[in-house]
């Protein structure tokens, strides 16, 4: 089992985990806005385990009906975790709509706001970790979790506050009021996840200081060549392709040409972990003198 494969099922059981916790805290205090909360919880675990079959399946080696591997089954995960995290935000506003329109008093007990506290930081720091470790490993699933998991601590953190206001003011009314505002964000969230994930289904290029920094190397290392053009890059979860036409002299041997290749190869490989680089060699008379200039 690979370590993107053990951290997605980690993200599983904490999701239950965390969902036990707010659940009890919902039951401890029957407050609607608890209760928006766990609701919440429950989209995060069904989106854990749909990282966690992406994860697995884009862990899988390169096959004859998949030549290029399976990593951009990745960004379906992600746009499922896109379409969950909305279909949360529409839960929320359900929820609070039905608390302003019947206020219903709640029992926020210390016991319950405790668990719900405990279940935030939980949240919290695993959230962080998996952004982290999604972006350090190119799993666009596992750093969409963990988007997905911050909206949810945003969630507890404005619920908390509600809850003091209430507790101030005795006007039941802002719990469900600001359950509406955090569904706004949740909501804004997921069409942000789903409008990058779907960027990267479209073959969207690399950014554009990575490509500065691959015509660098081609530059730096293409010692021998006359010059490179026509360079496209697309990415796929963790892994980079970039191709480019690579000029040589007419007269230069296919061993010397093919040497310069490596050179150029492995130095984007030592620079940029993943990437997949193919060179397409021509001879001088059809250079453009617009592409890259080799020193």
């Amino acid at each position: 089992m690979s370590l993107r494969v053990r951290i997605a099922l980690g993200s599983v059981l904490i999701g239950l985990g965390v969902l036990a916790l707010k659940y009890l805290a919902y039951a401890l205090t029957g407050s609607i806005a608890l209760y928006s909360d766990a609701l919440e919880s429950i989209v995060n675990v069904a989106s854990s385990i749909a990282a966690l079959v992406a994860v697995w399946f884009a862990s899988k080696p390169a096959d004859s009906n998949h030549p290029y591997g399976h990593d951009k089954a990745e960004y379906f995960a992600a746009v499922l975790v896109g379409v969950m995290i909305v279909l949360a935000a529409l839960s929320i506003f359900e929820a609070a709509w039905r608390g302003l329109q019947t206020p219903v008093p709640a029992d926020y007990t210390w016991q319950g706001l405790g668990m719900n506290a405990l279940a935030s930081v939980i949240n919290a720091g695993w959230a962080f970790y998996l952004v982290r470790f999604g972006r350090a490993h190119g799993s666009p699933a596992l750093a969409a979790d963990g988007r997905h998991l911050f909206t949810d601590v945003a969630t507890s953190v404005a619920v908390l506050v509600g809850v003091g206001l209430v507790w101030l003011t005795g006007w039941q009314q802002f719990d469900a009021l600001l359950a509406g505002l955090v569904g706004l964000n949740v909501l804004w969230s997921g069409w942000i996840l789903m409008k990058e994930s779907v960027s990267g289904l479209m073959d969207e290029a690399a950014s554009t200081d990575v490509q500065e920094k691959l015509r660098g190397l081609i530059s730096e290392h293409g010692a021998g060549a006359i010059e490179a053009h026509d360079m496209r890059t697309r990415l796929a979860g963790k892994l980079t392709f970039v191709d480019f036409h690579l000029v040589v002299p007419g007269e230069m041997t296919v061993v010397a040409a093919h040497d310069i290749c490596d050179r150029i190869e492995q130095a984007i490989a030592e620079a940029l972990p993943g990437a997949r680089v193919t060179i397409h060699v021509e001879p001088e008379h059809k250079a453009k003198h617009s592409g890259i200039v080799v020193l």
